[in-house]
């Protein structure tokens, strides 16, 4: 791997000009409770978890409804009170998953509670309790990712530093800057108790520099949390301002500019000393700990091509479609679904005119994206080393690109493709748009894979 010599994180792009943000960005969440919701058993790919309910069932919002099956898994739990009518089979961008659908018959009865509206002790809350609140209310990464939260606060490795990822530096996507504003006491609240549970000496609120408005309201809570005596001794949080520069918010680059440390090769965060969550899984974690709520709802931009695009708080299971036609639906005929934002969102669907379902809403999707769509054909490399100098893994794309296609996958294990992180920043910036991003990504999980199996035989 190369390495450059910069602050903060190396290579990276910037991808657009703000205007993508602009959408939705001043725009108010809203709430929408469909009648029906279908909760995937597989939240996030192998996690499985095994349903509990059947047909006729009368379930509560927060009921749990799905004990996990996999190591990646976290309990499921009911995201409105109603029926389950069906246990079926759902399409999920390609594959099948076992899905439980519920007819919602009630509205939603949530009262405002005082760790919503300000700054609360948490003297009475040890970690134990953070703990057991992170593995039974089924929080994830909400960032994307949707690991088990409560994994990352078990590690037996000595962890000093938290960071909070508020960044949100994937483009178009305004959900976690909405509730940075929006439900900042929640968030800081839910900040404190995850620091109690790492044991780390400090939690920093990384935010990128775009986003002033949500960074000075943060320092406003905090600071009348310090001049109420709210903090604990040993609580020491910071809002971090961070250069606006893709992929700030990816785990190791948050590490490196904020602390300036990499995390060793095959290694995770907690070999750095430090446990990195998203805003979203901070807000959660207060709602479970201190409000008795399980993880069932979450906030999603729906932006691009729409006709009024926004931002939505759903129930976990809402169909992406509807949320489309909650907002006039697509406004160009050629088009492409993204779920999720344009960097590393997977395509769902390609001129999309409203008939077939899209996909149902997971705790780790941020986004519904139409995009016009863009025909090109591949070219053929011109050597120019793009892709290598935006690379923030430090690795050269290009090369385990030719690799790849030659299926020398021992070379792919040579050029470190392992250390991938399927960011987008080659192919966005390759002028023979070649596919390098994806062609990246297989030859990493190959090599992963490859590691895994020679890892076992060893055994």
């Amino acid at each position: 791997m190369h390495r450059n010599e910069t602050k903060g994180f190396p290579g990276g792009i910037h991808p657009t000009d703000g205007y993508d943000k602009s959408l939705t960005m001043d725009i108010p969440v809203r709430e929408y409770w469909p009648e029906t919701v279908t909760i995937l058993a597989e939240q996030s790919f192998r996690a499985l978890c095994g349903l509990k309910v059947r047909p006729l069932d009368h379930v509560q919002e927060g009921e749990r409804i799905g004990d996990p099956e996999a190591f990646m898994a976290a309990p499921l739990h009911a995201s409105v009170t109603g029926e389950v009518i069906g246990i079926k089979e759902a399409e999920n961008q390609g594959r099948a998953v076992t899905a439980c659908v519920i007819r919602r018959l009630e509205d939603p009865k949530r009262e405002t509670m005082s760790y919503e509206k300000e700054g609360v002790s948490l003297s009475e809350v040890d970690s134990e309790k953070i703990l057991e609140g992170l593995r039974e209310g089924g929080l994830t990464g909400m960032g994307g990712a949707g690991f088990p939260a409560f994994r990352k606060y078990e590690t037996d490795k000595q962890i000093d530093t938290l960071l909070i990822n508020g960044a949100e530096c994937e483009p178009f996507l305004t959900c976690d800057y909405r509730l940075m504003l929006e439900q900042g006491p929640a968030l800081l609240n839910g900040v404190r108790l995850l620091l109690k549970a790492s044991g780390a000496g400090k939690a920093y609120v990384c935010i990128e520099d775009n986003k002033p408005e949500a960074i000075e309201n943060l320092r406003k809570i905090l600071e009348k949390m310090r001049e109420q005596g709210i903090l604990d001794q040993g609580e020491e949080l910071e809002i971090k301002a961070l250069p606006t520069k893709y992929p700030q918010g990816g785990e190791r680059q948050l590490i490196q500019s904020v602390l300036g440390r990499e995390v060793p090769m095959g290694g995770l965060p907690a070999d750095a000393g430090v446990i990195v969550s998203n805003v979203g899984t901070a807000k959660a974690a207060a709602d479970m700990v201190l409000g008795n709520r399980p993880l069932t709802s979450r906030i999603v931009t729906v932006t691009g091509c729409v006709k009024n695009p926004g931002n939505f708080l759903v129930p976990i299971g809402t169909s992406a479609k509807e949320l489309v036609e909650l907002c006039g639906g697509v406004t160009t005929e050629k088009n492409r679904i993204i779920g999720g934002g344009p960097m590393t969102g997977p395509c769902v669907a390609s001129d999309w005119k409203g008939e077939e379902e899209l996909f149902y809403i997971t705790k780790s999707t941020s986004g519904i994206l139409v995009l016009p769509d863009s025909h090109y054909e591949e070219q053929p490399c011109i050597r120019c080393e793009a892709c290598k100098n935006v690379c923030p893994a430090g690795l050269t794309p290009y090369q385990i690109d030719f690799a790849f296609l030659k299926e020398d996958y021992d070379l792919c294990q040579k050029l470190y493709a392992s250390e991938c992180i399927a960011c987008g920043c080659c192919s966005y910036i390759c002028p023979a748009k070649r596919e390098l991003t994806l062609r990246n990504r297989l030859a990493r999980d190959l090599v992963k894979q490859r590691m895994r199996e020679k890892a076992v035989k060893k055994s």
